[in-house]
Order: structure tokens, then C-alpha cells, then sequence
């Protein structure tokens, strides 16, 4: 009797979702738990969770280039935003050595005008201005509100949920999924929201009583950060005033609890419509007996200070902006598990080739963190960095004297993240900061000028310049 040949065991699928500035808390394992996102919820249920995941950069354009090549925002030169990806550098689906693999990029790219087309992924759905997306609302009749043909952030955010951008990326989603289901594939679904502008199709899916505030959105301005973040504040404070008049029912920033409280509504609204079209996705492996076979994996760029220190948006180094969720559900898996200690996107691409079975690339800083995973690593400190920006500063400021101000805003941050809960921030041209997170998760209490604390910042200026040395990174603190 001759036996049957064993069938081959299927290579893994793997889908990226990722967001654009959501927090961490807005998923219950992180504490997010009157929020409206069930189907995240469900898939944290069967992940890996990273409880205390960070970017390596909280501002879109340099996090995205460590997502994509597992390279330092200061080595690819992507240290602010839309700044094309140096072609040297290779993203992830240019490093996957299997032409059996079928890539796909969907949503926000953010790296270049070249897309990712053109770095290794066979297709490419963009939502980028005048993109495939453009084309959509096109074809449904809706009109443009620019006089060069493209649709606003505005404007795209006052459409109903059927022409929305987390919709339109689901139907190309569950369209790839249905094409290439016999085959081994990997899918990126790169959604905007929950970015700004804070509105869309779900504003009051969430009661407004039911919408808690940080707690440091209600406590008194705190003056003991740096000067960058205190004019970020009054920024966004004077631009909230003018919102106000020009836009009452959709300012982007706020000054009083109750308009941090309407803000928040709307962005946990964007959260849920995010969720819905994760939720489809997820169904569609399902339909087609792929979620055993397929590798899931949830992050986001940054995240959102939302009224958290009175500030919006990302670009500071307090958790709300810098720490992210981060997920992964291996083929299979059932339930959760938790990993405590602090982890860091730049292992973001190591883990995933391993995850694949692929190699590990010289390029990449990082390192896999399935031995994180399988308890077979000691936890480690982990880095953030940040490089000047557009900051915008209120005209007429009297904040500080000129000189300082451009000082300030032209500062580069190192910070450090230990494994025991010290979080330091050293600058170049700012304040330093010193917080100790298990005692003052909240971060108010800047113990960098307390001398009891001298031991503490010796100890940890000394990793973040052995970290320096080892990343090539040459900013002098």
C-alpha cells in the first residue's frame, strides 16, 4: 500500500493594521475599556500584548521609517516629517527572500511621493492626496472642496461611514484577501484615523458622560517642562480660540475640560470606525479559513496627548504620545498573553522576518523579540529620540526671549526607558526631565533637579550614551 504524500505545511500569512495616532488606552487591555472596540478587544484577547510598547520617534514620518526599515530615524534620515525614505534603506517587503509571497500596501504611506509600489510591495492602494482614494470619492460624485481637485482632511472627515477612508481600505483589503487566499501573502492596512482632524461619521458614538478625561488635563499647568512643550501649549491654545469662532462644532485643539472632553469623543468615534473595518478584515481570513494560517499584528505610529499636560497631538515624550498598543496574534492562537516590560518599535521588523522565517537583515538595529516572548530574554531599557521639527509658535510670544525660543524649538531629545520604571530625557538645548513611572505613571513630578535622584540620572546618562555609541548616533548632550 503506498502511504499519501503529506501535504505541505502552509507558510504563514501576515497582516500589519496600523493606525495613525492611536494611543495605547484606547483598547481594553490597556485600560480602554468603555471604549467602542470590540473587534480590537477580541483580537488583544488571542494576542501577544506588549503592555508597554514605544515609537522610536512620536511623530509620523521618522516612527514609520523604523516600522518599515527596523533602522534609527537618525540613521535613514528620516528626522522629521515628509521626508523621503533614502532609497539605500530597504522596507520590510524588499527583505523577504520568498517569491511566493504576494505584498500588498494599503493607506497612508508617508515616505516618499515613490510609494510602496516601489519598495517591494506588488500593489499599492493610496489614500494619499489626488490617489486611488481621490478616484473613489470621485466616482461616487462627491465634489472636491480644493481648487486643485483634492478633498481636504475637512472635508474627507464630514463623509458618511460608506465613502470613509477605514471603509474604502477594508473593501481593497477583503478584495486582496479573496484573490490571493491560496496563496501565501502579506498585507499592510495603513488607516489615517484616528488622526486629526478629531471628527467623522461616528462623533457621538460615544455618551459624552461616559468620556474620561486624563487626569492632568484638569490639574494646573505644569511649568517644569520644557520650553518647546510650553509653546507647543500655547500654540495650540490660541489656535483653539480662533477654532472656535471658525470652526464651533470641529476645532482641532481645546482649552477648557469640556471642549478636551468633545475633542475626545470624536477621536474615540475615529477609534471605533478604525475598529469596524479591522473587525470586517478579520472576518474575511475568516470566511476563507486563513486566521490559523495568518499572523495579525496591531501598532500605531504614535500616539495622542488628547488634553493630556493641556497638550494635542503627538511630538513630546510623555507615555500618551510616545507609548503605543502593539499586538500580536501568532497563527493559532487562542489567548493572551502579556508581556510588562518595555519594548520598542525598532524590533518592530526583526520580529516579524522571524515570525516569517526569514533571516536576520545586517540593517536592522533591533532584534526579534520571540524570545521576549518565550521568557527567554532578560528585560532590557529601551530608547526614543527626537529631532527638530516644524514647531509652530504663537505670534507675539512671551514665553522666553527670542534666542531661547530658537533654542528651544531646535532641540533634539535621547530618552531612556528602563525595565524598572525610570524614564529620563536629556536634551541638547532644553530642560531635562526625570520621571520615575511606577510611582508617577502620570508624569508630573520632574525629578531631574532633586539631588537625591543624582544616582538615578548618572546611571541612566551612562546607557543612553553606551546606546548612542552603539546606534552611531553623534548629538552631543
Amino acid at each position: 500500500m503506498v502511504s499519501q504524500p503529506t501535504k505541505p505545511q502552509r507558510k504563514p500569512n501576515l497582516i500589519i493594521f496600523l493606525p495613525d495616532q492611536q494611543r495605547a488606552d484606547t483598547i481594553a487591555c490597556y485600560g480602554g475599556k468603555k471604549v467602542h472596540a470590540p473587534n480590537l478587544n477580541k483580537l488583544a484577547a488571542e494576542s501577544v500584548v506588549f503592555e508597554r510598547a514605544y515609537v522610536t520617534h512620536p511623530v509620523c514620518t521618522p516612527s514609520r521609517s523604523s516600522l518599515m526599515t527596523g533602522t534609527w530615524p537618525h540613521i535613514n534620515g528620516c528626522t522629521r516629517n515628509s521626508v523621503p525614505l533614502d532609497r539605500r534603506f530597504r522596507v520590510f517587503a524588499e527583505m523577504i527572500d520568498d517569491k511566493d509571497y504576494h505584498t500588498a500596501y494599503l493607506g497612508k504611506w508617508h515616505l516618499g511621493d515613490d510609494g510602496p509600489a516601489r519598495r517591494g510591495f506588488h500593489e499599492w492602494i493610496s489614500t494619499e492626496e489626488r490617489g486611488d482614494y481621490t478616484d473613489f470619492l470621485l466616482s461616487k460624485g462627491v465634489t472636491p472642496d480644493q481648487k486643485d481637485g483634492a478633498f481636504s482632511e475637512l472635508a474627507i472627515s464630514n463623509l458618511p461611514v460608506e465613502l470613509s477612508r477605514p471603509k474604502f481600505l477594508e473593501k481593497h483589503a477583503c478584495e486582496f484577501i479573496e484573490k490571493h487566499f491560496r496563496d501565501p501573502f502579506i498585507l499592510v492596512v495603513a488607516f489615517v484615523e484616528p488622526h486629526s482632524p478629531y471628527n467623522g461619521p461616528l462623533n457621538d458614538e460615544h455618551p459624552l458622560s461616559e468620556i474620561d478625561l486624563d487626569p492632568t488635563a484638569t490639574l494646573p499647568e505644569s511649568e517644569n517642562i520644557p520650553l518647546r512643550y510650553r509653546l507647543m501649549r500655547e500654540w495650540q491654545q490660541a489656535r483653539a480660540m480662533q477654532d472656535r469662532q471658525r470652526l464651533p462644532h470641529q476645532f482641532f485643539f481645546g482649552v477648557t475640560p469640556d471642549e478636551y472632553r468633545s475633542i475626545k469623543q470624536r477621536y474615540l468615534g475615529l477609534v471605533t470606525l478604525v475598529d469596524q473595518s479591522i473587525g470586517a478584515i478579520l472576518g474575511c481570513l475568516e470566511r476563507f479559513g486563513l486566521s490559523d494560517s495568518t499572523i495579525a499584528a496591531h501598532t500605531s505610529d504614535h500616539g495622542d496627548s488628547l488634553g493630556a499636560h493641556h497638550l494635542f497631538a503627538k511630538e513630546v515624550m510623555f507615555e500618551e504620545a510616545a507609548r503605543v498598543p502593539f499586538l500580536i496574534r501568532l497563527p493559532g492562537q487562542k489567548r493572551s498573553k502579556t508581556v510588562p516590560h518595555p519594548v520598542s518599535h525598532i524590533d518592530f521588523v526583526p520580529t516579524l522576518l522571524d515570525l516569517l522565517g526569514q533571516p536576520r537583515q545586517p540593517q536592522c538595529a533591533g532584534k526579534s523579540l520571540l524570545p521576549v516572548n518565550h521568557e527567554e530574554a532578560l528585560p532590557e531599557s529601551i530608547f526614543i529620540e527626537w529631532a527638530p521639527n516644524r514647531t509652530k509658535i504663537k505670534k507675539g510670544t512671551s514665553l522666553a526671549p527670542r534666542r531661547m525660543i530658537k533654542r528651544a524649538i531646535d532641540e533634539s531629545t535621547r530618552t531612556v526607558v528602563s525595565f524598572d520604571g525610570w524614564k529620563l530625557c536629556l536634551r541638547d538645548k532644553d530642560l531635562n526631565e526625570l520621571y520615575h513611572l511606577n510611582v508617577d505613571p502620570l508624569e508630573t513630578h520632574n525629578l531631574y533637579a532633586d539631588r537625591e535622584y543624582a544616582s538615578v540620572i548618572s546611571r541612566y546618562t551612562d546607557e543612553i550614551h553606551r546606546w548612542q555609541e552603539s546606534a552611531n548616533d553623534k548629538l552631543k548632550l
